[in-house]
């Protein structure tokens, strides 16, 4: 499925698309696994300066593939989602992402871990894990109450409500929302490749020193959402949440305490 991500490296610059149209990109454990590779493998190169993650034009990843996801669940920190997290967290050099059209579930919390972000304006972004029995991740619930405030994180987190590109630029998620998405693939592409004209030590310096504080906690909340992420994958809740969306039908939460 290597197809499904496509990977250029052009003067100086890794750039990752996500390519499942017909899935709305849907993530499977196959892509996660291609993208941790990319990037370990970038942060190994020193011709590499910088990363842009994108989904095209009209969207960026509709999340987990859940189909996938229910066939062979993550059962631990090892798994591809997990190998995909560890690498992006830990990557030295810059990260730049371009959103369009949906960003759903890691769709949107994988951004909280780029270093620039751009939207297009009418971006759609959801974080519906409490929605699908599940729990937030990849730091998220650590990440967006300080962001935030505690009240729009609850908002966003425990309710799942959608925001905009627009609303994601305003509350600092995003640096920039633009008209289209070649808008925002272009913007993204320009800054990104803005730091192979800079000294690559520095750069490296300054984003090491910039997610320094605070780093220890975020690496043990990632973790520790990850764990319960699995448990609750295997809940009775999530059970239900995940057949009534396959089955395209309101779930029923009646008979849980």
């Amino acid at each position: 499925m290597s197809d499904h991500v496509l990977a250029d490296r052009n003067s100086g610059l890794l750039s990752l698309q996500l390519n499942r149209p017909d899935k709305k990109n849907a993530l499977t454990r196959a892509m996660y696994s291609r993208l941790a590779e990319e990037l370990e493998a970038a942060d190994a190169d020193p011709a590499i300066r910088a990363v842009l993650i994108s989904g095209g034009e009209a969207c960026f990843t509709s999340g987990n593939d859940l189909a996938d996801f229910i066939q062979a669940p993550p059962s631990g920190l090892d798994s591809a989602v997990f190998s995909f997290m560890s690498a992006l967290f830990e990557l030295k050099k810059p990260v730049v992402a371009a959103v369009a059209g949906p960003a759903v579930g890691i769709g949107t919390t994988l951004l909280l871990h780029c270093d620039l972000v751009y939207v297009s304006r009418d971006a759609m972004l959801r974080m519906p894990f409490v929605n699908l029995g599940l729990c937030p991740e990849f730091g998220s619930s650590l990440i967006l109450p300080r962001l935030l405030g505690h009240a729009r994180a609850t908002q966003l987190l425990m309710l799942g409500e959608s925001f905009s590109g627009e609303q994601a630029a305003q509350w600092g998620i995003a640096n920039q929302a633009l008209g289209s998405g070649q808008a925002t693939l272009d913007k993204a592409r320009e800054m990104a490749l803005r730091f192979g004209r800079l000294a690559p030590s520095a750069v490296a310096d300054a984003k090491r020193l910039m997610r320094a504080p605070g780093r220890e906690e975020l690496r043990r909340v990632i973790e520790e959402e990850g764990a319960l992420f699995g448990q609750r994958l295997r809940s009775p809740e999530a059970a239900e949440a995940l057949s009534a969306f396959m089955q395209r039908r309101e779930p029923d939460f009646s008979r849980f305490a």
